[in-house]
């Protein structure tokens, strides 16, 4: 229970954030710091719930669908802003509905998003400790350097710093939606051995 808290909790910062962003520099740069925070407790309601021994099909579940609304919030929220291009809250939204679709049909036997991957290699993409690690430092970067750049944008701050700015947040969108593909690619080839079975299972019945 209490690890769901702590992904409850990270929505509500999600949201939080969302509402008081653009309010005053501090509330905005409390904001940027709540970022970090909020993908540092992303491991840590896993790791609670390891140690509790309180792991469950819903616990993975729900935290799953908490990743894509808090990611997807942002994605969109920065895109509105015009800090990022459009392309790429599509791109990962896209990417979000395919996978997730998939991860359905292993619902249906009972297995967690990660315990579907069959391979090794399809593992060490999705769900290796590196791999998680990586998506999520490569979208906390991202975010918070978009929220820092909307927030020197609002008020006009180190204009003469900018442009560099501006350019080093879209190399790190575009790496974290690079990375974000990449570990899709798996998914929609593991999951083709979960459709297969429940389509027969559907047409028998």
């Amino acid at each position: 229970m209490t690890a769901n808290i702590i992904t409850l909790a990270r929505l509500f910062l999600t949201f939080l954030i969302i509402t008081l962003f653009g309010k005053n520099i501090s509330i905005d740069t409390s904001a940027v710091i709540t970022i970090v925070l909020i993908f540092i407790l992303d491991a840590v309601d896993g790791y609670v719930a390891r140690r509790t021994h309180t792991t469950s099909l819903f616990g993975a579940v729900f935290d799953i669908a908490a990743d894509r609304i808090i990611e997807n919030v942002f994605w969109i929220y920065f895109a509105v802003n015009d800090i990022i291009h459009l392309w790429m809250p599509i791109v990962v939204l896209t990417r979000g509905f395919m996978t997730d679709a998939i991860r359905s049909f292993a619902l249906s036997e009972n297995k967690t998003p990660f315990e579907m991957m069959d391979r090794k290699w399809t593992q060490a993409l999705t769900s290796s400790r590196v791999s998680r690690f990586l998506s999520g430092a490569s979208k906390m970067c991202a975010f918070c350097a978009m929220a820092l750049c909307l927030m020197l944008q609002s008020y006009e701050l180190f204009p003469e710093y900018l442009e560099t700015i501006q350019n080093g947040t879209h190399i790190l969108a575009i790496t974290a939606v690079v990375i974000c593909l990449l570990r899709g690619v798996p998914v929609l080839m593991d999951g083709i051995t979960h459709i297969q079975p429940a389509q027969k299972h559907h047409i028998s019945s």
